[in-house]
């Protein structure tokens, strides 16, 4: 397993008590193999998870005092996800800093995006046993802007595309996948066709002014459909 060294470079906080980090990265199938008073992570993810929220609401609240509470939930919602935590420890490259049990090791467990979100939690929680939580609240801040997380603008919150992969992904940890199929007309006046892929098959295509746009428009086009095939069928009269 690679030097925890590099881990917190990349997290760009050092730990005087490395321990705590160690047990960030602890996940309880360890527990249920070794058995004995072997400690894991589930603590520190219960207490990450509340720091994660306390600090990104506050800086919500903060940032956009026009938004209700009905928007600030939302906003939070869409910002810390599980996709969104998976993702930061994608970037981060905790995978191959996990400490798991053989058998979820070979399971895929390093790659799993509900290990990876617990880790990420367990880790904000370390560093807010270790340092406090403005350090966390800070720490934790520039990482989402490192990883490409801005809060300079109202977040949207029309995010078909973050929910379409939470849907996919409660079923299944592939990410869906995007392509551009073809561009038209002139360059002041663009038209973009993408379609959305999830398992090797197609879920719908969407047409837009960008590229985004037609993925955003692909990607509701693919909820659409999915809730309507899972949707119970409505009795006959």
């Amino acid at each position: 397993m690679p030097a925890l060294e590099d881990l917190q470079t990349a997290l760009g906080y050092r730990f005087r008590d490395a321990a705590l980090l160690s047990l960030s990265l602890t996940h309880p199938s360890v527990v249920h193999e070794e058995g004995g008073e072997q400690n894991h992570n589930q603590r520190l993810e219960f207490l990450g998870d509340a720091v994660i929220q306390l600090a990104i609401t506050s800086e919500l609240y903060q940032r956009f005092p026009g938004l209700g509470e009905g928007a600030l939930t939302q906003a939070r919602a869409q910002l810390v996800n599980r996709t969104s935590l998976a993702a930061q420890a994608r970037r981060l490259q905790l995978g191959q800093h996990l400490i798991l049990s053989r058998g979820e090791d070979s399971s895929g467990g390093r790659a799993r995006s509900s290990t990876l979100a617990d880790a990420f939690e367990a880790i904000i929680g370390a560093v807010y046993v270790d340092g406090g939580f403005e350090t966390a609240r800070q720490m934790l801040l520039a990482l989402m802007r490192d990883g490409g997380t801005q809060m300079e603008e109202v977040p949207n919150l029309d995010n078909p595309k973050g929910d379409l992969q939470e849907h996919l992904q409660s079923s299944s940890p592939d990410a869906p996948r995007y392509e551009l199929l073809d561009t038209s007309g002139p360059d002041h006046d663009r038209t973009f066709r993408c379609a959305v892929l999830h398992g090797g098959v197609e879920l719908a295509r969407g047409v837009g002014r960008s590229k985004k746009a037609a993925e955003s428009h692909a990607a509701l086009l693919a909820l659409q459909k999915l809730k309507s095939a899972a949707a119970p069928p409505v009795p006959e009269p």
